[in-house]
């Protein structure tokens, strides 16, 4: 973004109630109001007053960094956040506190979910998408939950995603057992339905407004029933779980992002100790992974010059650098959000074990 003092016109008004928000009103009228003292940045930062709503702002208004007391970290947190660092690790590395971090991340990973909806809206829908359920758990492994990717199959494209609480299952010693009955009783249980519900949520919004969509999945009871509930005509291919994880296998587009994802990221490592403690910030880590799987990463590994998913489905015609990513703030009141992303955006997932669970409810957030 030209933040430059003397050529920086700023491309609508910030606030969302202003009829000049959205850019669909024409004749927005502004006027510079002087300048602030930044004590970060060391520099003078121009001030503007909107002539309709009276609201004042300033050009960082419209940077991703607004507010930011070390504005230096946020660039730095990509690589580090895909790069199977954890948020202390992270922390030690760029000498801020953990908590520093923490909000960093998060905000990195709503602008990352906000990126990739405007990207997705100026393309055309993927036409067949690859689902799976990645097992993973937030808080202690008695509260396990999945996240649900869509992967388009001809490029590797990271569609859409969402999460579900599960029971815990599996093999468990007596002394488990009882301890997940008692955490139940107190806390309560995962809704049986919870997959069915955000499977369906998920191919929703993946088959938009077409009217037929291809769907490649395992045998797991909930997709016919979510795919039964889509008003579209809807191609099932079933693959068996069992069947060998090589290229060949129809599912291979999403077995590869689930093992991508777990080596990349800290909190899904197996028998780690860093993992997730609210699904919330797992969602948030998923947006960063997301972007740079699709945006920056090429699709083969070991082959020079590979495009990533993104060029491969001609969205784009070069890699994402993080500078361009972080170029501007991107506003969740100007792109429409779907619906569970919106929760994320606005940090509405909860763990059922904290009481105490930060939302995103600044005054000028929305």
């Amino acid at each position: 973004m030209n933040t430059n003092t003397n050529t920086f016109v700023p491309p609508h008004c910030p606030s969302a109630n202003c009829p000049f928000h959205n850019g669909l009103r024409k004749g927005w009228r502004f006027k510079r109001i002087g300048y602030h003292w930044s004590q970060c940045q060391r520099k003078r930062i121009p001030r503007f007053l909107c002539l309709y709503c009276r609201r004042s702002f300033s050009t960082q208004t419209f940077a991703t960094s607004y507010w930011l007391k070390r504005p230096d970290v946020l660039g730095r947190l990509v690589m580090r956040a895909v790069g199977c660092m954890a948020n202390r690790q992270i922390a030690r590395d760029l000498r801020v506190a953990p908590s520093t971090i923490d909000r960093q991340l998060a905000r990195l990973g709503r602008h990352c979910l906000l990126y990739h909806t405007q990207q997705m809206q100026a393309a055309e829908p993927a036409s067949a998408v690859v689902i799976d359920g990645f097992v993973t758990f937030e808080h202690s492994q008695f509260w396990p939950f999945h996240h649900h990717p869509a992967i388009e199959p001809g490029s590797d494209l990271i569609v859409y995603f969402t999460d579900s609480e599960v029971r815990r299952s599996g093999t468990m010693t007596e002394a488990q057992k009882r301890k997940r009955e008692r955490l139940e009783q107190q806390y309560g249980r995962p809704d049986p339905k919870a997959v069915l519900k955000d499977v369906t949520h998920l191919l929703e919004v993946v088959a938009g407004g077409q009217k037929r969509l291809t769907v490649l999945s395992d045998e797991h009871q909930a997709y016919p029933r979510a795919i039964r509930q889509l008003p579209c005509e809807v191609t099932h291919l079933v693959t068996s779980s069992k069947e060998r994880r090589d290229a060949r296998n129809r599912l291979f587009p999403v077995n590869l992002a689930d093992m991508l994802l777990r080596h990349s990221s800290a909190n899904h490592k197996r028998e780690t100790i860093a993992w997730s403690k609210r699904r919330q910030a797992s969602a948030e880590r998923f947006a960063v992974f997301l972007v740079w799987r699709n945006y920056m990463k090429g699709r083969k590994e070991k082959v020079r010059g590979s495009p990533t998913p993104a060029q491969a489905r001609g969205m784009r015609t070069d890699k994402l650098e993080i500078a361009e990513l972080l170029e501007s703030r991107l506003f969740a009141s100007r792109i429409a959000l779907p619906g569970r992303w919106l929760e994320y955006y606005g940090r509405r997932v909860r763990t059922r074990v904290l009481e105490r669970q930060r939302v995103h409810d600044l005054k000028y957030a929305f």
